[in-house]
């Protein structure tokens, strides 16, 4: 039986629906922080302008880097063990994406922890041709992982080793979601 046609285990699914998940959250979060950074330009902070760049603050710093290094984890080795040329090729990019996309997050995010303190030094057009790059970077890079990362890890990963993937991630999150939420900033 050919592996596209072998069925879905409970654990591939859920493993990557949870990856897919993920990467909807961050399109959600970067259409938020593009609304953020017009609004910012056009308007100047408001309290509630802050509170949300200090909700994406905090988000972009822990959600796609542990997002990333999930995918570096458990995702790419199977795809570098390939001896597929193409394969290789778009894991090398992937890699070097997430590298391309922190520089990115760097850029952006002074100005963020800016705007989430209530200081207008940055300056807003700046700020939104930074997330629209970001933006663009975030969904070419989503593209090639669902369109081909994900398919091809699924054909390559063992099923026992995609649920352990899947409980080790799930715990993960299951200890970060039951720590209390951070209080904002007065």
């Amino acid at each position: 039986m050919p592996a596209s046609a072998v069925p879905m285990s409970s654990a591939d699914t859920t493993l990557f629906n949870f990856l897919d998940r993920c990467h909807q959250d961050i399109q959600d979060k970067l259409v938020q922080m593009m609304a953020l950074a017009v609004a910012v330009e056009a308007d100047g902070l408001s309290p509630a302008l802050q509170a949300q760049a200090r909700e994406l603050t905090d988000w972009f710093n822990a959600e796609p880097r542990q997002h990333h290094l999930d995918e570096e984890k458990h995702i790419f080795p199977a795809l570098l063990a390939s001896s597929d040329e193409s394969v290789l090729q778009t894991t090398h990019r992937l890699i070097q994406d997430h590298g391309w996309l922190e520089a990115d997050w760097f850029e952006i995010e002074p100005s963020l922890e800016a705007a989430a303190d209530g200081n207008a030094w940055f300056d807003p057009g700046e700020l939104r041709q930074a997330v629209e790059v970001f933006q663009q970077l975030y969904s070419d890079h989503i593209v090639l992982e669902e369109s081909l990362a994900y398919p091809q890890a699924r054909e390559r990963l063992d099923p026992a080793l995609l649920a352990s993937m899947g409980v080790e991630m799930a715990r993960r999150r299951a200890i970060r979601d039951a720590k209390p939420k951070k209080t904002p900033r007065a």
